[in-house]
């Protein structure tokens, strides 16, 4: 028997379809700042058995404090500028944002009112867009694998190594 699953072990690895190899971990927390929720139920396509993001190394938390990534869907609105700030300001560093959906990268989906301000990248440096409405779960999950790449570039980048300086997002982000 050992034998037989080691025959289909090394079958399964050769045609690939053993588990993709993984880089580290990337855990997201994601804000609603104003949406149809149409993003919301593609995001929600991501953990289930087909896409299955979690394979990749990629989570969803419910803490800011746990949180790589910043992922803010919708347009913003005035009364969540405050609080994505603070989810903002909890997170550890390095951290990325993603503004995911054509709402949150500014393209005025759902219009224009006094109570919206437009993209994220008003009140947030945003790392990452993934554009659609609703963008589609295998374009959100090539994007976060890509983000994943990209925060170990960051990672190393803000280290500390020489002649590179982390970041100043002073000027975006609301004095404590």
């Amino acid at each position: 028997m050992f034998v037989l699953l080691g025959q289909l072990h090394r079958l399964r690895r050769r045609i690939g379809l053993g588990a993709p190899a993984r880089r580290g971990s990337l855990c997201v927390r994601h804000v609603d700042a104003g949406s149809c929720n149409g993003c919301e139920h593609e995001l929600g396509a991501i953990s289930g058995p087909h896409y299955d993001v979690s394979r990749y190394g990629i989570s969803i938390v419910a803490s800011p404090r746990h949180a790589d990534v910043l992922l803010v869907t919708g347009c913003m609105t005035t009364r969540m500028v405050e609080a994505l700030r603070t989810a903002y300001d909890a997170m550890p560093r390095p951290r990325l944002v993603a503004a995911l959906g054509d709402c949150a990268g500014g393209q005025g989906a759902l219009g224009s009112s006094t109570d919206m301000l437009g993209s994220v990248d008003k009140v947030l440096p945003v790392d990452l867009r993934i554009p659609g409405c609703p963008p589609a779960p295998d374009v959100i999950v090539s994007s976060l694998r890509a983000a994943l790449t990209q925060r170990g570039k960051k990672s190393l980048d803000t280290a500390g190594r020489p002649g590179t300086q982390p970041r100043d997002t002073g000027s975006l982000i609301r004095d404590s």
